[in-house]
């Protein structure tokens, strides 16, 4: 196992520095699947539930993508990014799930697989907040990195 990379010699907490780092293109894609079950997706049109907190995975998508850029701020070490780029993807993938897919790009010298995973657990939890009064059974089963592309070690998971 090697060391954590937010420990310092003294054994105290510290951000990295990338410095010395080269700016390449990197890119992280995340996914969460979350429970709605049968009921609650039997009210979706087009993909879509209208609410009357608004159009739920466009409000989502538009949290999630703030969420994104905010990571620096709610994760102690990350360093603040430079985001070129995010697309949030929503989608209901059978009867009773939905998925979400964050893939966030910039050109840096390091990684945005926190940002990614940032981006569809915030778009998970305004799901939740905005049908927890339609649905008592929501659950965010999974969460996970996908891909990481750009730095030293690259990533690609199923």
């Amino acid at each position: 196992m090697s060391k954590l990379s937010h420990i310092n010699k003294k054994g105290n907490p510290s951000m990295v520095n990338v410095s010395s780092k080269p700016i390449t293109k990197r890119t992280a894609i995340a996914k969460a699947t979350m429970f709605l079950g049968k009921e609650l997706i039997s009210h979706f049109k087009n993909d879509e539930l209208i609410t009357k907190k608004g159009p739920v995975f466009q409000t989502a998508i538009i949290a999630g993508i703030q969420g994104v850029k905010k990571t620096s701020e709610l994760i102690p070490m990350c360093h603040p990014l430079l985001i070129n780029g995010v697309d949030i993807d929503i989608s209901v993938s059978d009867s009773e799930n939905i998925t979400v897919l964050c893939k966030v790009v910039i050109e840096g010298k390091t990684g945005v697989e926190m940002e990614a995973l940032t981006g569809v657990t915030i778009s998970c939890l305004t799901i939740y907040d905005m049908c927890k009064s339609l649905s008592q059974e929501i659950v965010t089963k999974e969460i996970r990195l996908l891909e990481k592309t750009g730095g030293k070690s690259a990533i690609k998971n199923e």
